[in-house]
């Protein structure tokens, strides 16, 4: 637990150093701005959406940005020496970033529309959104090293994220759309604002929880492969 701890410790004061937090106040005071200028707004359906768009920057991208600068400076393969474990590595990251991504996200929130939610199903559903999104950031950045080979590919891996909006919005219904991974978190912020029936809140647990343990096991995989082994790294 020590280790993790200190991890989780360092990871923070990276993304600190590195402007991971000023980046995110920036943004915390242009949405802010902006959001408010919208008038008389139905935040309680708008939120959901937002968050599931705004987060794949904070935890897919930054993930991404945080590997990739362990790796130019070769410290990420210095982690394949020490007693650090693979799992510790990853949990470190995403629970980092869950912090950045719940601080950031609690702040628009009140700042636009005040602190007149459910704060439970609030941050549980972003820290599964930031969890999914970060786990499945590693498995794909890692075959990368370097930002340049990784930027234009990402786009096509992020495809589809925003698909259980098409369900959200009325604009397509099909029971298919509840397979879909950001399903689940999407549910679990409504619920933030609104009474939901007992099975959609199950499901958003129960369903969130299992594509963590999935993002867990490709993740992983991923790690050994293209950081213990260095198979298939595509590079400079």
């Amino acid at each position: 637990m020590k280790r993790f701890l200190n991890t989780l410790l360092w990871d923070i004061i990276r993304q600190y150093r590195n402007g991971f937090y000023f980046v995110s106040a920036f943004v915390v005071a242009l949405m802010a701005i902006l959001l408010r200028q919208l008038g008389d707004v139905d935040w309680a359906a708008w939120w959901p959406a937002i968050l599931l768009e705004n987060l794949v920057m904070n935890a897919f991208y930054f993930l991404a940005g945080m590997v990739l600068l362990e790796k130019g400076e070769g410290t990420l393969e210095v982690q394949v020496v020490t007693p650090l474990r693979d799992w510790e590595y990853l949990l470190s990251k995403v629970a980092s970033l869950f912090v950045l991504s719940a601080i950031e996200s609690i702040a628009v929130i009140v700042l636009v529309s005040g602190a007149g939610f459910n704060w439970f199903w609030m941050l549980l559903g972003i820290a599964f959104f930031v969890a999914i999104y970060a786990l499945y950031g590693f498995f794909v950045v890692s075959r990368y090293d370097s930002i340049a080979d990784f930027i234009l590919p990402s786009a096509l891996w992020t495809m589809g994220f925003s698909l259980p909006l098409l369900h959200y919005f009325d604009l397509w219904q099909h029971w298919s759309l509840y397979l879909h991974p950001m399903q689940a978190p999407l549910i679990l912020i409504q619920a933030a604002y609104q009474p939901l029936p007992a099975w959609q809140i199950a499901y958003g647990i129960l369903y969130a929880s299992l594509w963590v343990v999935v993002g867990c096991f490709i993740s992983q995989r991923a790690f050994y492969r293209f950081v213990v082994t260095k198979e298939g790294v595509r590079r400079k």
